[in-house]
C-alpha cells in the first residue's frame, strides 16, 4: 500500500515538474526580448549558479539563495563586453 502511493505522488512531482519547465520554455523567451545583452547575461549567469549550487550533493537552499546573486554578478560584468 506504501508503494503504490508514493508511485502515485512520483506521478504527480514528474508530472508537476513537466508542466513547469514546458511553461517556462514556452513563455520565458519572450520575456527576454527587449532586454540588453548584459542584462541577459546577468540573469542567465544567476538562474545557472542557482541550479549548479542547488544539485550540489549537499545542496541547500540558503546555498542557491546565496549562488544566484554571486552568478549574477559574474554575469553582469561578462556582460559588459
Amino acid at each position: 500500500m506504501f508503494n503504490q502511493a508514493r508511485s502515485k505522488l512520483m506521478k504527480t512531482i514528474r508530472r508537476v515538474a513537466f508542466s513547469s519547465l514546458a511553461v517556462a520554455v514556452l513563455f520565458g523567451p519572450g520575456g527576454c526580448a527587449e532586454m540588453s545583452a548584459q542584462d541577459k547575461s546577468t540573469s542567465i549567469d544567476a538562474g545557472a549558479d542557482a541550479i549548479g549550487v542547488a544539485n550540489l550533493p549537499d545542496g541547500s537552499s540558503v546555498g542557491t539563495v546565496g549562488g544566484a546573486p554571486v552568478g549574477g554578478v559574474i554575469g553582469h560584468d561578462v556582460g559588459k563586453k
